[in-house]
């Protein structure tokens, strides 16, 4: 039996919704309950480009646009890196940014919606933090956040594993989550009655037949493993940089107090100083004439 390829790889994500807008309109409708479904999207970016599953530091994101105009970037991460939020923020603006041309009323703006599903733990400073994985963000007051400027600008982040821990109630978001989670799992999944999870397992089932796409998701894994190693070995570099240069002043300010408690006995010059600390007779020099001072 083939093994299924893993839904929270991005090129299979991407493949996944963006080559079947129904089932992006599934996904992004019970992602966002809060909001008035969806019955149609297009697809923004529906290609994959070569350098895009080698490139560093990006993120295959599916973007789309409802019949109603709003626009919606959906993606799924699987690692957590400093500035993850401030990118997602700075390209859901821009998409809020360039909806409008020269001369045309605001009045016609329309929402940008981010959806991220995030294949990781990211809130997890205390334990109301860890009683959360669903976040919708928006602009609200923040004496009063019952007052808001809306939603046409928001973000919504699901933490996967969290919430598959904490258990949600049953309906479409906790499929989703099984799926992304246990897609593996053939007994728990084959318990899953929502239709449009059903729909993706199938998809997923002939993503994993498809020799090629097998062939891309595991360059696109194998660019994101050694993307992390090379993050592991710059961290570890400045690690032992940081200790040769804690030891290297360590080892200058021992030379220097040596230097001075030579001055102090008046027995030796500046030169012999010099050679017994490894310091220039310049420097001893200088600090011969800061103590006369």
């Amino acid at each position: 039996m083939t093994e299924l390829l893993s839904p929270t790889n991005d090129y299979v994500f991407k493949r996944l919704f963006a080559e079947a807008p129904d089932l992006l309109v599934d996904l992004i409708n019970d992602l966002r309950p809060d909001l008035p479904d969806i019955a149609s999207v297009e697809v923004l970016n529906p290609n994959i480009e070569p350098n895009e599953l080698t490139g560093k530091y990006i993120i295959l994101d599916v973007l789309a646009r409802d019949g109603q105009g709003h626009c919606y970037n959906v993606e799924i991460q699987v690692r957590r890196y400093g500035a993850w939020h401030k990118r997602g923020l700075f390209y859901l603006a821009r998409t809020l940014g360039l909806q409008l041309g020269a001369g045309e009323d605001y009045q016609q703006l329309r929402a940008a919606v981010g959806l991220h599903l995030l294949d990781f733990d990211l809130f997890t400073a205390n334990q109301a933090e860890l009683e959360q994985a669903v976040w919708r963000f928006e602009m609200r007051d923040e004496r009063q956040p019952e007052v808001t400027l809306g939603n046409i600008l928001q973000m919504n982040l699901i933490e996967l594993n969290q919430a598959d821990r904490l258990g949600l109630p049953d309906g479409p978001l906790r499929a989703w989550i099984t799926f992304f989670t246990h897609w593996r799992e053939e007994l728990t999944m084959a318990k899953i009655a929502h239709e449009p999870v059903k729909r993706a397992m199938s998809r997923i089932r002939e993503l994993s037949a498809d020799e090629e796409a097998r062939r891309l998701a595991f360059v696109r894994e194998r660019a994101l493993r050694d993307e992390v190693s090379q993050l592991n070995e710059a961290r570890q570099e400045g690690r032992q940089e940081g200790i040769k240069e804690g030891q290297k002043k360590g080892r200058q300010e021992a030379n220097a107090e040596t230097a001075r408690n030579l001055i102090k006995t008046n027995a030796l010059t500046d030169e012999q100083i010099a050679q017994a600390t490894g310091l220039t007779q310049g420097e001893v020099s200088q600090m011969r004439d800061e103590q006369q001072k």
